[in-house]
């Protein structure tokens, strides 16, 4: 009795494999509305087009690194000089980013042909570096890049500060 199968169905079935086997969608009219010309026009449209866009893109993706200057500028003020977490993390994510982006420029470009490419690849660069100047100016001005000889070796003496100044009122 288990083997054999049920061939009473409930007026509330739905049967979802179609008929013999077929796909049910293949049959089905087209939805009011729909033209199948209007999608080959807007594909003529887009292979006459893509040139342009390609070379706007690719545009886009060189000055990329330069339009992220501004916004590194903020976070390296809003970030401040002292040595804590997130100090720390802000100017790590500044440094690395860049780097794996230069690692990956040829990726990057990968898809990008043309008579600008290298022109593009440079200024990506270009970018990429400037950004990377900015990370390393930041951990200069935060005390964390080792710039004298005592940062580096265990007997060196450290560097003796000759002058100081400090912020005051004129007395008259």
């Amino acid at each position: 009795m288990a083997n054999r199968t049920i061939a009473h169905r409930r007026k509330w079935a739905l049967d979802l494999a179609g008929r013999r086997g077929e796909r049910g969608s293949d049959n089905l009219p087209a939805p009011p509305g729909y033209r199948s010309s209007i999608n080959q026009v807007h594909a003529e449209a887009n292979r006459q087009g893509d040139p342009n866009l390609v070379i706007k893109k690719a545009w886009d993706t060189a000055l990329s690194p330069l339009k992220s200057v501004p916004m590194n500028l903020f976070l390296m003020f809003m970030a401040g000089s002292s040595i804590s977490i997130f100090p720390i993390m802000m100017v790590g994510m500044m440094l690395l980013r860049p780097i794996k982006a230069l690692w990956a420029t040829n990726t990057t470009f990968k898809t990008i042909e043309g008579t600008h490419a290298g022109l593009q690849k440079l200024i990506y660069l270009l970018g990429n570096l400037v950004n990377v100047g900015l990370a390393v100016y930041k951990c200069h001005s935060m005390g964390i890049l080792p710039t004298h000889a005592s940062d580096w070796l265990a007997f060196q003496e450290p560097a003796i500060q000759m002058e100081f100044s400090h912020g005051g009122m004129a007395l008259l």
